[in-house]
């Protein structure tokens, strides 16, 4: 029996029929084998990180192993561990989706510049958030504290994909229900929202695997997790097979939090048709535009207010102190932008074949790979340091503290980031053009260079920015990674932090968040690349 199924708002929506390509994907009987091998080459470097786990954990025997998994101390690390992953990722994905409809679909003013604000927390450093709010308020620690920094801290990990779904949804799909009589709640819980479901169920599967494997944070706020646990183990009791077992167990969870998007993403939803290229009409917020600007102020004044306030304080009073700086202020900037420049440049390279296979030839084995390359973002960056020291001490000792490696780490460590956004735009691409340059006789480079890359270059360069950004405030595997006599930003800040220099620390947090000014803005610009959208229909009541 023939095949079939509907382009949707991430390339392809199989029917009940069966489960190949339709008409979003590439047609005929054409194999991808140069995707499939680039592919398969990603996904097998980023398992190197998991080979090292399984390798550490069986060099201590399985029954220690299964013993140290299954005590009671593990079970209260786990519980920890999921209930802030719970609650956390439904505050993003509330306040996520909510700010990326105001900002996306609606008569916001100064949009663009909230476009840019909402997105800059992500570039602070959690042990920067955390640090401010128990400086100015020490009540903040435990799970109250981990819940409001964590999400203060990855909620436009959510805004981000949703916003860029929003940006290029069906507006025909909303006209349809209004005319039939659906409410404004109605059609924005039914089709709105329901056009963005495979961007919300990313950027939600984002928050849950950092959070499982964040770890500064956790420690200023005093919140105990398999993380916390598993660098204890690593750093102060040296024993790397205890650390490596409750590192598997990581593991286990996100395959859990994978399993159940993979769910949740072959349900039924709303299509959008390939020929479909306008925006929707932007609804007028009206009485409420006074509401909704007010709880913007209060979460970029949360978000970003408290930190920057903590760093204000310490440039104020920068103090004295009596560890010596390594390296300038201006050489650590430069050190730590060529550090990102690199990791967002290699992790872009790395995500595209995997975006291409998974959306352009969308298959259970396509899509099996691409889930797969997302489990890294569940192991701690410090498990990741150990893994490439220990294969490079082996196998690869010209590379030992070299800045090839450090960028290679960084690139796998955040190359989900990248994914995410690379598969956004390779999803909005319609293939159509593709395949009519190709009927025009082009041949395919040049039909790469001028219909594809103008296509999903906002894509590209979002990812770019988004491992930039995460890269610029890396600490944990930066710690054990980086060459002899070179610091960074968040290596120099750290170590002046630790011996409580907060004053000589704070401008180089400062120019951390400094950095992060510039990829923020092209991230906050990269909605604007896509289609233009109408102005206010003055009829709309909405």
């Amino acid at each position: 029996m023939a095949r079939t199924g509907t382009v949707s708002a991430d390339g392809w929506a199989p029917t009940p029929d069966g489960d190949g390509p339709g008409p979003g994907a590439t047609r005929g009987r054409h194999r991808p084998w140069v995707l499939w091998g680039l592919s398969v080459a990603v996904a097998a470097l980023l398992a190197v990180p998991l080979v090292y786990l399984v390798a550490e954990a069986a060099s201590s025997g399985w029954s220690v192993t299964a013993r140290l998994v299954f005590r009671s101390f593990t079970f209260e690390l786990v519980w920890n561990t999921v209930r802030l992953s719970v609650a956390v990722t439904a505050c993003c994905a509330v306040i996520g989706t909510a700010t990326a409809w105001l900002i996306e679909r609606t008569d916001l003013p100064a949009r663009r510049l909230w476009a840019v604000l909402v997105v800059v927390p992500v570039a602070i450093p959690d042990f920067v958030v955390g640090f401010g709010w128990v400086s100015v308020a020490p009540a903040v620690h435990g799970f109250p504290g981990a819940l409001l920094v964590m999400t203060l801290a990855l909620y436009p990990l959510v805004y981000l994909p949703v916003a860029a779904a929003f940006r290029g949804a069906d507006p025909g799909q909303e006209e349809v229900a209004r005319s039939l009589g659906l409410g404004r709640m109605a059609t924005f819980r039914r089709v709105t929202l329901d056009q963005a479901r495979t961007a919300l169920l990313g950027g939600c599967v984002l928050v849950s695997l950092a959070l499982l494997a964040e770890y500064g944070a956790f420690e200023i706020l005093r919140y105990q997790t398999l993380t916390t646990e598993i660098f204890f183990e690593s750093q102060r009791s040296y024993d790397i097979p205890v650390a490596s077992s409750l590192s598997l167990i990581l593991v286990v969870l996100s395959l859990v939090v994978l399993g159940g998007d993979a769910a949740a993403r072959n349900r039924g939803r709303i299509t959008r048709s390939t020929r479909s290229a306008r925006a929707g009409t932007l609804h007028r917020l009206g009485r409420i535009a006074i509401p909704a600007t007010l709880g913007l102020v209060v979460l970029v004044v949360l978000a970003l207010g408290v930190p920057m306030g903590v760093i204000a304080y310490w440039l104020a009073d920068p103090g004295t102190t009596t560890l010596p700086a390594t390296t300038t202020l201006i050489g650590a900037a430069l050190t730590t932008a060529g550090y990102a420049a690199g990791a967002g440049v290699l992790a872009t390279i790395l995500a595209l074949p995997v975006a291409l296979l998974a959306v352009r030839h969308p298959r259970r084995s396509t899509r099996a790979l691409e889930r797969s390359t997302f489990i890294v973002q569940a192991v701690p960056g410090l498990v990741i340091a150990l893994a490439l020291v220990y294969f490079s001490v082996r196998a690869l000792r010209p590379f030992y503290e070299s800045t090839p490696l450090l960028i290679l780490g960084y690139g796998i460590m955040f190359f989900p980031l990248a994914l995410v956004a690379v598969r956004t735009s390779v999803a909005q691409a319609p293939l159509a053009f593709e395949e009519v340059a190709r009927s025009l006789g082009r041949r395919p480079p040049a039909v790469w260079w001028r219909i594809v890359l103008p296509l999903i270059g906002p894509g590209l360069a979002a990812a770019f920015s988004l491992v930039f950004l995460s890269t610029v405030t890396e600490l944990t595997l930066t710690l054990v990674m980086i060459p002899t006599g070179v610091q960074t930003l968040a290596t120099q800040f750290w170590a002046f932090s630790t011996n409580l220099s907060y004053g000589a620390a704070a401008p180089y947090a400062a120019v951390m968040i400094g950095i992060a000014v510039v990829p923020s803005s092209v991230l906050g610009r990269w909605f604007d690349r896509l289609p233009a959208r109408r102005a206010p229909d003055p009829r709309d009541p909405s």
